[in-house]
């Protein structure tokens, strides 16, 4: 079983959050699940759902240095990554830091820049560094983008290349509240904005505590090849043109092992892999032309091989 110390720490942080995002447990799991994985998160819904407000009341339960990207068509990579100048006064190189060197990063509305500014994050998301002029700097730790976007709003956007995509662990959406939620976000948003009134409730050595002890987690030979099988369905399946890569397999068996250490369990089951796959893959598989004409989703694919895949036994 995960130790006791780092659930009651992810109780803390789900709580701190929870006291801002109203009803919205699973989309905040997911997001801990990304935090205790290291991986990224690209959170998208329509506007006015709370997607910024989630990352920052997350930002804000741990102690973290937070950058705001909030992209437009004219933002540079150079904003991103940073620069270097000369100093007048040494007469020598000096690099700048760009907002990317933080450790928790707000990717705001991440497809209304452009392919050469979204590239810009592509090495510090897989590398956890960055190259500047020829010189590699390392990003502080933990580090983890959590972008958002509109996927309504077609006008002035750029859409996210597959190869951005798959450096995000998961895609969440958020939705809207039932209508007793959103009585209580009116409540909470009466006076101000509750994101002001969080106190940090873990520090950055406790995330990095937290994503050593994911390594704790089993995962039988029998569950990775369930995950392995899944991913497989993907590949061959007449309406899909590109189907989950070996990338997308490891991001699912890492999330699995998330969500047994957020549920107290030390092992992964096979249901674990069933929650994550929409999250996990949806994003990563790209469909024929005709596969939307025929109304066919990302989603429908995943459900079908979910259907179509034996489910192994922990025997």
């Amino acid at each position: 079983m995960p130790e006791n110390k780092h659930l009651d720490l992810l109780e803390k942080i789900r709580g701190n959050i929870a006291g801002v995002i109203v009803g919205k447990r699973e989309a905040i799991d997911r997001l801990l699940i990304c935090l205790v994985c290291g991986g990224h998160a690209l959170i998208e819904d329509v506007p006015g759902l709370g997607k910024t407000s989630l990352v920052s009341a997350l930002a804000s339960s741990v102690d973290c240095s937070f950058a705001r990207i909030q992209f437009t068509p004219d933002v540079l990579p150079s904003d991103v990554t940073g620069f270097t100048m000369y100093n007048i006064n040494t007469g020598e190189k000096q690099f700048y830091p760009g907002a990317v060197m933080s450790q928790i990063i707000l990717a705001d509305e991440i497809n209304r820049t452009s392919p050469k500014t979204q590239s810009a994050l592509l090495q510090a998301m897989q590398e956890r560094q960055v190259t500047v002029d020829g010189v590699t700097h390392s990003l502080p730790q933990p580090f983890m983008v959590c972008a958002t976007q509109n996927p309504v709003e077609l006008t002035g956007t750029y859409p996210l290349p597959e190869a951005q995509l798959d450096r995000f662990l998961m895609r969440i959406s958020m939705g809207y509240p039932e209508k007793s939620e959103e009585v209580a976000i009116l409540q909470r948003n009466r006076t101000a904005n509750p994101v002001t009134g969080i106190k940090p409730v873990a520090t950055a050595e406790d995330v990095l505590e937290l994503q050593k002890a994911l390594g704790e987690i089993k995962c039988a030979v029998s569950v990775m090849n369930y995950i392995v099988e899944l991913a497989a369905f993907t590949r061959r399946h007449q309406d899909v043109s590109l189907g989950a890569s070996p990338r997308a397999s490891i991001a699912l068996m890492r999330a699995s092992m998330g969500l047994a250490m957020l549920e107290g369990r030390d092992y992964v089951l096979p249901d674990d892999a069933q929650k994550m796959l929409r999250p996990v893959l949806a994003h990563r598989i790209a469909l024929h032309s005709q596969a939307y004409i025929q109304n066919q989703t990302h989603e429908g694919i995943l459900d079908s091989a979910l259907r179509g895949t034996a489910v192994p036994g922990l025997a």
